[in-house]
């Protein structure tokens, strides 16, 4: 262990991120990798990924093209402006999935980014009608999230003492509100409206609503794909020849267990599992 190269403990940290993280970052860098490729060859072709997939503020693009209301989530104007998105996220968002699960975590993701579009769509008459990039509304959504849950962890900032998580994003929805017109080139409404949709959607959480259930269907299509796939892939090349290199050996008891688990999690979703459920549900599926 005190030998490992830096390679192997970077592939350690990378796959001991909880999954909608690792997802979200591994997303959000392999699409600003595409965009410095495209910067090397053209300008052009840079400029032309950014105006085909950011937002812009108006209703014929929310109602025409309402695809690019998730799309500029992960395209960014520089290698600071990705850096800061994806180390707030690491730092606040970990705990945060580690809380609420990944269905969830993805909902409040997601849904403050929406809503940070839609919110700029209503203030762009006022404001502007500039187009949008970057995670910040999303990652906002989280941050306010972390000191829901966590008020008085202590953040630890440059040359700073440390302040409690409450006020470390008070501070910066502060700053936003004070900086709402002006021309530095920050969606700060976007920000802003991303935090207040964050807000609205941890209090249903801790009010017994169940975010997760607006995952599970899409989660459920995915499997069903997933299902399709596979059988297509292990059908007998003729009728006089059949393939066991594909099939699935479970003995009857582990099926049973498994039918359970799955049905409880079409009912609840993953994260209404027990620890010792997700934990039978892991080695079941090592034996793929």
């Amino acid at each position: 262990m005190y030998n490992e190269s830096f390679g192997s403990s970077l592939k350690r940290g990378y796959w001991a991120m909880p999954v909608a993280i690792r997802a979200l970052i591994t997303l959000n860098v392999a699409v600003f990798i595409l965009q410095i490729f495209l910067q090397i060859f053209s300008s052009s072709y840079s400029n032309a990924l950014i105006q085909a997939f950011a937002f812009y503020p108006d209703w014929q693009t929310a109602l025409f093209q309402p695809w690019r209301m998730v799309t500029y989530m992960f395209l960014h104007g520089g290698a600071f402006h990705l850096l800061f998105n994806m180390l707030w996220l690491w730092w606040m968002g970990r705990a945060v999935e580690e809380s609420l699960g990944p269905r969830t975590f993805t909902v409040i993701y997601l849904g403050a980014g929406l809503g940070g579009a839609l919110f700029d769509v209503m203030l762009a008459p006022f404001l502007g009608f500039n187009p949008v990039i970057g995670a910040s509304g999303a990652v906002y959504g989280i941050m306010v999230s972390f000191a829901m849950l966590f008020p008085t962890m202590p953040i630890m900032l440059f040359l700073l003492p440390p302040i409690q998580a409450r006020y470390v994003v008070a501070g910066l929805i502060a700053i936003d509100m004070l900086l709402v017109g002006s021309t530095d080139g920050v969606a700060r409404i976007v920000h802003l409206a991303g935090a207040g949709v964050g807000y609205l959607l941890m209090k249903a959480q801790q009010g017994g609503q169940d975010l997760s259930r607006y995952i599970l269907p899409i989660e459920q299509f995915w499997y069903r794909l997933k299902g399709i796939y596979q059988k297509q892939k292990s059908k007998p090349k003729n009728d006089n020849m059949y393939s066991v290199s594909d099939v699935e050996i479970v003995e009857e008891t582990d099926k049973s267990e498994l039918d359970e688990i799955l049905e409880k999690i079409s009912e609840k979703g993953y994260d209404g599992l027990t620890k010792e459920e997700k934990k039978k549900l892991f080695e079941l599926s090592k034996k793929n």
